[in-house]
């Protein structure tokens, strides 16, 4: 079957595009890179022609309120309209867990924007809301750096592998549509704090994690429910400390 990914240059979507591809499928990348741009309409009926499944894991370049906004909205109404006119069975959409429990960032509103358009089309869908990536551990603590000095709450995390989130959504966009919601999240709970200090010994950087639980996550209040997944969410297997054994060069 045609699958054509959203995304497909960016870090989930090549990961999604090499997953599906081993499995047999026909996989199309669909990027600006290549051609096929949501938020113009670019490409968008070309790349869709045969298509049976979508897979959107593209991201806002920019975190910023109206230009993420602009980026869900105008991009997801430019894909569902297409997929729609090419008869697509299953629109599969990457998304954040806890996404309404973080809405003092501008960004979580045109996620959850996104999902909204997703569930008001007529177009069998699947969100799946993924953890915070271990592969982003070194952009949370470069937010909340100060010289030498990381402050961060000890709130409470169960952060996944990148390779985990891929391996959940290729098994999901090949599956019946839920027309529904599924949460994945990685094998153990840590807080933030903790996550940091571990990731800044395993890389020898000499900055120091100071706890502190008036500190925030990019700027926002969180608490030990913001960014932890609800009962029963998919599992990935690869602990933090067996992706950091693999990731970081040793010696």
């Amino acid at each position: 079957m045609k699958i054509v990914v959203i995304g497909g240059g960016g870090l989930i979507g090549k990961k999604l595009v090499t997953n599906l591809r081993q499995q047999g499928h026909d996989v199309q990348a669909a990027s600006p890179s290549t051609g096929v741009n949501t938020v113009t309409g670019e490409g968008l009926a070309e790349a869709l022609a045969g298509a049976q499944i979508v897979v959107d894991v593209a991201n806002s370049p920019s975190f910023e309120e109206t230009a993420a906004l602009e980026f869900f909205n105008t991009g997801g109404r430019n894909l569902l309209a297409a997929e729609a006119a090419a008869g697509v069975g299953h629109h599969v959409a990457l998304s954040v867990v806890g996404t309404e429990r973080l809405l003092a960032m501008g960004y979580f509103g045109a996620k959850l924007a996104q999902e909204d358009l997703i569930k008001a089309a007529a177009i069998p869908y699947t969100i799946v809301r993924a953890t915070q990536f271990f592969e982003f551990v070194g952009a949370i603590a470069q937010s909340a750096t100060d010289g030498q000095t990381v402050r961060l709450p000890p709130a409470l995390m169960q952060p996944i592998a990148a390779d985990d989130v891929a391996a959940a959504l290729a098994e999901v966009a090949i599956a019946k549509p839920l027309n529904g919601t599924l949460e994945v999240a990685g094998p153990e709970p840590i807080r933030m704090d903790e996550l940091v200090r571990r990731f800044l010994v395993a890389t020898r950087d000499t900055r120091q994690v100071i706890t502190d639980p008036q500190a925030g996550y990019f700027g926002i209040a969180v608490n030990d429910q913001s960014l932890t997944p609800g009962d029963h969410p998919k599992i990935g297997p690869t602990h933090f400390a067996d992706w950091l054994g693999r990731s970081i060069p040793q010696g």
